[in-house]
């Protein structure tokens, strides 16, 4: 039960990455930011000095600055620390109690901090929707598009742009800003999204649809 500890592997490259069945467009005037679980407890599972970790924090940071000068609103997804078993529900059964009390665990990497005007959401599941704000942030700013970034790539990623999917919302799942346990089960999910609901892409292809390269 539990986080394993993850291997150090490479981050995919866009050769290995599978073909989306649709040619969505990332608009800046429709789309959020999502960093999901950027928590130091989920990142503690990796050696943050190796790969994917620096890629990862490095590309997400890029996303989020490149979204704020263009008035795309930035999202934040971080799980409560000391949770009781009533708030972890099935959470515990598979992973045991979560993230400890401790501020620090809870924290979102300071390589991708949240910045003044950033939006922090409690996030209780896999999906980044279910029990918190984000449908209705979403609805509020008239924006339709959601940019997913963080960890880990084959549970709450891949549940956050299914859910997405649900609710006929384009959902982008950038490939090297995104991690998990290892190379396959990052690849994995990769491909799931890009078969079933959403558009796999890499942080350049994202940088270029914000800044109308």
């Amino acid at each position: 039960m539990g986080l394993p500890r993850i291997p150090s592997y490479p981050m995919p490259g866009a050769a290995e990455l599978p073909a989306s069945r649709v040619a969505w467009t990332v608009d800046p005037s429709r789309a959020v930011l999502l960093v999901h679980d950027l928590q130091n407890h989920y990142l503690s599972a990796f050696d943050t000095s190796a790969a994917p970790v620096p890629e990862l924090l490095g590309n997400v940071r890029r996303l989020a600055e490149s979204a704020r000068a263009r008035g795309v609103p930035v999202v934040y997804s971080a799980q409560p620390g000391g949770q009781s078993a009533t708030e972890r529900g099935l959470q515990q059964d598979f992973w045991g109690p979560g993230i400890p009390d401790d501020p620090h665990a809870v924290a979102i990497a300071d390589a991708v901090a949240p910045a003044p005007g950033d939006t922090v959401l409690a996030k209780w599941k896999y999906s980044a929707f279910v029990r918190t704000e984000l449908a209705r942030l979403l609805c509020e700013t008239g924006r339709d598009q959601l940019v997913i970034t963080g960890v880990y790539a084959h549970i709450g990623v891949q549940a956050t742009a299914c859910d997405a999917w649900t609710r006929d919302l384009p959902a982008f799942v950038v490939a090297d800003a995104v991690a998990d346990f290892g190379p396959d089960e990052h690849l994995a999910a990769l491909s799931w999204v890009a078969g079933r609901c959403g558009r796999v892409t890499t942080t350049d292809t994202v940088l270029s649809m914000l800044e109308g390269k």
